[in-house]
């Protein structure tokens, strides 16, 4: 589904339009919401489908909540409900909200996204690295370190660690190589930090496409609701292939491995990698387009 956001432009949707576009929204993610609340009221855990309301911080009951983004009027007496959030002004022809009303140290954080977005844009995708970026996450621990210790590996921890140090490990997200391990992180070719993100970020990684939804969340409410929630489709199908290609037997839950220490595993990956870019570039532009607006250019 498409987000209404285009440059320089004012859409005004009638009380019926907007309604029925909320409507659509809360079927879309309730597909995926209520399965995780169920799983979380019988105190079950998916190492796949819960991992984007565990690690990211955004709650289901904000990614159902529906908003129209920036330069999008809505009209009708109902649409006042919408003014309960400090983001939205009443206008001549309904409600809308107001960019001028993000707070200054937001921009800050508007800017410096835009920034690197833009540098994403313009680096070169890389999809040389296989996925290990999981396997380093496990490279040398006992099983009782393993971060996901409920689910089995599929190599004992002398196999797991002759594949990782027979490989290239060439991680560029820093949010996954923080997580590697001791033993893991001089292997690796790069040595990303927080500070240096701009620098190493680029389009072929899977983690990277998916914390466009990371991205699309930290400028809600005025993100529309579309376009984070296809944010939110691009990283849950991410984490799907992601865990397929780790060390993790998940086969038990239905998913096959994708064997990334096989060079027909690895064709595989790179495919899924290749697909996954594809898709995320029109998002980041959009995310583009809303940093701009937010900004003022």
């Amino acid at each position: 589904m498409s987000s209404v956001l285009t440059a320089n432009s004012i859409v005004c949707l009638s009380e019926p339009e907007w309604r029925e576009r909320r409507a659509a929204h809360e079927a879309r993610v309730s597909a995926w919401l209520t399965p995780h609340q169920l799983r979380a009221s019988r105190g079950e855990k998916h190492p796949i489908y819960d991992f984007l309301f565990s690690y990211y911080a955004f709650r289901p009951a904000w990614l159902r909540r529906w908003h129209p983004g920036p330069d999008v009027v809505l009209a009708g007496e109902s649409a006042r409900e919408f003014l309960r959030w400090p983001e939205y002004r009443a206008t001549i022809d309904g409600v809308a909200q107001d960019p001028t009303a993000l707070r200054a140290s937001r921009r800050e954080f508007v800017a410096w996204l835009r920034h690197l977005l833009e540098a994403m844009r313009e680096r070169p995708p890389f999809f040389g690295c296989f996925g290990l970026h999981e396997w380093a996450m496990v490279h040398r621990q006992t099983p009782a370190e393993v971060r996901h210790a409920a689910w089995p590996l599929r190599f004992s921890p002398d196999e797991l660690a002759a594949i990782v140090e027979s490989q290239s490990v060439c991680c560029t997200h820093f949010d996954a190589f923080r997580f590697f391990t001791p033993a893991a992180r001089p292997l690796n070719r790069v040595q990303p930090k927080r500070a240096t993100v701009a620098e190493h970020e680029q389009r072929g990684c899977l983690h990277a496409n998916m914390d466009l939804y990371k991205w699309a969340f930290k400028l809600a409410p005025f993100t529309p609701s579309e376009l984070l929630t296809d944010c939110f489709e691009l990283a849950r199908d991410i984490r799907e292939v992601d865990m397929r290609a780790s060390p993790y037997d998940l086969r038990a839950l239905g998913f096959t491995p994708i064997a990334i220490e096989t060079p027909a595993g690895r064709a595989e990956y790179e495919r899924a990698q290749r697909a996954f870019t594809a898709r995320g570039e029109p998002l980041r532009e959009r995310l583009i387009i809303l940093c701009d607006r937010l900004l003022g250019v």
